[in-house]
Formats: structure tokens, sequence, C-alpha cells
């Protein structure tokens, strides 16, 4: 029995808030509220997936006999929308819930678990599964795994091992496979012993660009950093260019779009030798700092200029 287990009072009854508080999951999804601006069909997701977990452990505890959910996971949606952040919080709410031994997550791709030879796919595929064992294997643009167009690939035997431990282990282990949502359906549908046992198809939407600023935000205070009020509408003004420019992946761009501006920053207070710096300077992102970048001229930052856009 796991301390998260709700206990029957002498007339039999449950208090499912007390479990659900008592290990810790409201802690847990109040500090992925604040990690993690916007995504409410994805919160709220995961708080159904909660509920369900406290009530399943609650009709065991009233002598109710009932199957063990199916954890196993399917995370759609563009890079940078926070799918591995909320893998870390949901293996952390399996833990608190006694679902999983230690509420680790191990992040593999198909390097990690297909090999290049016969002989060479199995231990690699067993060895990760083992390191997940008791947590979260997040396995991340798992289409890479099925590639029917080559008839010597190896990913279709990674797929069965995988397929045999989530079946065999579904009490010690839970995978989620994550990736771009039209990719995932063509995975799944190719490969429907793996769909059938992927019982949680969360999908990931885009931010919005006032959720995007709002995140610049975040980022920029846990690194004590602020934006002036130019600065602000500057990149507001940034947002919206770089969401129409190929490659964007959302928070990610975002967070290198601020660490280029903090170096443009350095570079100007750095060019001012010769005058002192007070605390605010060092401090703030001036609109300078954010209209320098390429973005303005219609181009990616972080590639080769002379690179056609596709």
């Amino acid at each position: 029995m796991s301390d998260a287990d709700p206990r029957p009072t002498a007339d039999g009854c449950v208090d499912l808030r007390a479990a659900y508080e008592g290990a810790g999951v409201q802690a847990m999804l109040d500090q992925l509220d604040r990690e993690l601006i916007g995504l409410r069909p994805v919160k709220a997701r995961i708080r159904e997936i909660a509920a369900l977990l406290v009530v399943n452990r609650a009709r065991q505890q009233v002598g109710l006999e009932t199957a063990p959910p199916s954890l196993h996971m399917s995370f759609t949606g563009r890079p940078g929308t926070g799918k591995t952040t909320v893998a870390e919080r949901m293996s952390q709410i399996l833990h608190g819930l006694g679902y999983v031994r230690k509420g680790h997550v191990v992040t593999a791709t198909r390097d990690d678990l297909v090999g290049q030879y016969i002989g060479h796919t199995a231990p690699k595929t067993r060895e990760m599964l083992k390191k997940a064992m008791g947590g979260v294997l997040f396995i991340d643009e798992a289409y890479y795994l099925y590639r029917p167009e080559n008839e010597r690939d190896y990913g279709a035997e990674a797929i069965e091992i995988l397929l045999q431990v989530m079946e065999n282990n579904r009490d010690d282990l839970v995978v989620i496979f994550a990736g771009y949502k039209d990719r995932m359906d063509v995975f799944y549908q190719s490969n429907p012993g793996l769909s059938s046992r992927v019982a949680n198809h969360i999908d990931f939407p885009d931010y919005t660009a006032d959720e995007l600023l709002a995140i610049a935000g975040l980022i920029l205070a846990a690194e004590n950093y602020r934006f002036s009020d130019e600065a602000r509408a500057a990149f507001g003004d940034y947002i919206q260019r770089r969401m129409q420019l190929p490659f964007f992946a959302n928070a990610r761009s975002i967070r290198n779009a601020i660490d280029r501006a903090r170096m443009r920053q350095a570079n100007r207070l750095f060019s001012g030798l010769g005058r002192s710096v007070t605390k605010l300077d060092l401090m703030t992102i001036e609109a300078e700092d954010i209209t320098a970048s390429r973005v303005f001229q219609g181009e990616v930052e972080g590639l080769d200029p002379s690179r056609p856009l596709t």
C-alpha cells in the first residue's frame, strides 16, 4: 500500500481530496501552472488522469475489483510546446500516487533504441527500458522508429520489444511517445498493436503571441532581467514576425531569442567602457537589443545568412 492510498474511515468512506493533496498532486499541478503559460486543454487532461488514478486507488481500498488503468501516453505537438516539462510533472504525479517506484524520466530517440546491425537493437532497447523502469520512458520523435521504406531497418524490432514490455510491466513503467501530430497519426496507423496500448492521447497546441510574450517575461525574471517598455513592445513585434518564419519552435524559439538579446545587451554595455553601469542597466534589455535581430529583415537567426529559407 502506498502512503498516497486513500484509506477508508470506520464508516467505509474515503476522502478523495485528502488523498489527492496528500500525494502532492495539487502542489505538482500548481507548479505546472507556474512553469507553463497557457496549455489549458493539456492541464485539464492531466488533472483528469490524476483524478482517475486517485479514484482507482479508492476503489481498491473499499474492495472493488478494478483493472489497472492504462497509463501509456502520446504527446503530440510542435517543438517548444511543453511536452517534456509535462512528462516530468506527470512522472512525479504517478510516483506520488504510487503507480511507479521512482518517478524519474528517461528521454530516448531512435538512436538510443535502434541498432545498425543484426543483434544490436535488442540490447540497446532493453538497456533504455532498464534505465526507465520504475518511471517514465519519453520517446521523442517516435515516428522515426518506423521506416517501412527500408527493408533492412531494425526499428520494427525495437517497437516489438517496447510492446512486450509495455504490456508486461505496465505496473512499473509508463511510456510516452511524442512528436508532430500528423506524423504520429501515421505512426499509430502503421502500428495498430502500439496504438491499442496507448490510451491517453494529448495534443499540445501552439502558443499564441500573447502567451509567448508572457513566457518571455517569465524567462527574463528567472534570470533577473527585465524589458524596458520600448523593448517589450519591440519583442511583441519580434514574436509576430518570428511566428511567420520557418523553423519556429514556440517557447524554445523565444528562449533562444532572449539569449541573443542578452548577448547584444552585454556587447552594448561593454562597448560603453569608461562609464559606470547601474544595477538597473545590468538588468534591462532595451529595444535596440531586440530590433538588431535578423528577424526584422525577414531572416531566421542562427542560420547561415547565405542559406535560403525553406
